[in-house]
Formats: structure tokens, C-alpha cells, sequence
């Protein structure tokens, strides 16, 4: 009766631990990367976005009916993307500061500046 408990347990470190070998990859790919980087930066920011802001925001940037901004349509300004994740916003939005590092902050910049509407 015991192995039931740990076949759940090593299915879900094995789970884990295939998200992060994917995490570390697609952060090696970036850092590697010279020309072509900024559409490794997108993907791996769109892989962030997925993980840590879509069930607020919307897969799509843009979920009806909450009071979450349509992301489509963020200004073009960098500073102030950084500052709104790292510190939250209007204690609507949580604080990433300490869940989320500067470089996983500037690949989520990258994908929301490609999906940019005027």
C-alpha cells in the first residue's frame, strides 16, 4: 500500500523536474543566443507568461470580465512594466519581486512588447 503514495510523488517531481530542465534550457538558449535572440527572449518569456500570468490575464493578454488591463495594449515603457511586476499594482495585482528575477522580468517584456496592438 505504500507505493501508491510515492508513484504519485515521483510522477509529480518527475513532472518538476521536466519543467525545469525546459526552463533552464530555453534560459541557456537566450543567454547563448546573439542575432536571432530576441525571438528566443519572446519564447521564453511567453513560456513565463503561461506559468505565471495567464490565469489573471488571459492566455490571450486579455481576459473579459476581470479588472486586469488588456496587457495588447501596455505603453511602450519598459521602467514602468518592471516596476508593476516587481512591486504589484494598486494591491490588485500581488508583487513577482521575489518569485521573479530580472532576466525572467525582461523575457516577459520581450513577449508582451511582440504582442503589442496600436
Amino acid at each position: 500500500m505504500i507505493k501508491r503514495p510515492f508513484n504519485w510523488a515521483a510522477a509529480y517531481f518527475a513532472a518538476v523536474a521536466t519543467i525545469a530542465t525546459a526552463n533552464a534550457q530555453t534560459a541557456t538558449q537566450v543567454a547563448a543566443t546573439g542575432d536571432g535572440g530576441d525571438q528566443a527572449l519572446i519564447d521564453h518569456g511567453k513560456m513565463t507568461y503561461a506559468e505565471k500570468c495567464s490565469h489573471c490575464h488571459g492566455p490571450g493578454m486579455l481576459n473579459a470580465g476581470t479588472i486586469t488591463p488588456d496587457l495588447r495594449r501596455f505603453p511602450d515603457d519598459k521602467t514602468r512594466f518592471f516596476t508593476t511586476v516587481k512591486n504589484g499594482k494598486n494591491g490588485k495585482m500581488p508583487p513577482w519581486g521575489d518569485l521573479l528575477d530580472d532576466d525572467q522580468i525582461g523575457a516577459l517584456w520581450a513577449y508582451v512588447s511582440s504582442q503589442r496592438k496600436p
